[in-house]
């Protein structure tokens, strides 16, 4: 987990997170992880869900091709949690921004994330968003895995409880 900026939201705010394709394929294919949990909580409406048409486009993809019976379950797990769909970045803004991160087909990713104002950034991609500090620090997020944030949601939603 990277802290790239200090984030305070009111009480009245809900928790809102990017997955990227990772996270959501994760989410749909696993019955039992964070990703799954994640998914769950915005179904039931306690965060809100931010991806991408990228991030959308890719993890059909993948799904067609690894698990082709689960890309119904993708559809309705989009639908169920009301995630918020965002426009991609336009290929001159993914180019002025190719210092963001070392890998650039994420470039997309992170400036949709940025836009969005989200509280996290969801990924299983260590390598080019998580192991890499530049990446959170440059774009002013939060990255990490789903259990790292899970762990952080939980936090939050006891911390309003109280």
């Amino acid at each position: 987990m990277r802290n790239g900026r200090s984030i305070t939201r009111n009480a009245l705010s809900k928790i809102n997170l990017f997955l990227d394709r990772s996270a959501l394929f994760a989410g749909i294919v696993s019955a039992t992880g964070a990703a799954r949990v994640l998914l769950l909580l915005a179904e039931t409406d306690h965060i809100t869900l931010t991806i991408s048409e990228q991030v959308v486009t890719e993890t059909e993809r993948v799904i067609a091709r690894k698990v082709p019976q689960a890309l119904n379950d993708l559809r309705q797990a989009i639908l169920a949690s009301a995630a918020r769909i965002v426009r991609d970045p336009s290929p001159e803004e993914v180019m002025a921004h190719l210092n963001l991160i070392s890998h650039p087909a994420d470039v997309p990713i992170v400036l949709a994330a940025m836009r969005a104002k989200v509280d996290y950034l969801v990924t299983l991609n260590r390598k080019h968003f998580i192991d890499d500090p530049n990446v959170a620090q440059q774009a002013g997020l939060r990255i990490g895995t789903p259990g790292e944030v899970l762990n952080w949601v939980r936090g939050q939603i006891s911390a309003e409880d109280q």
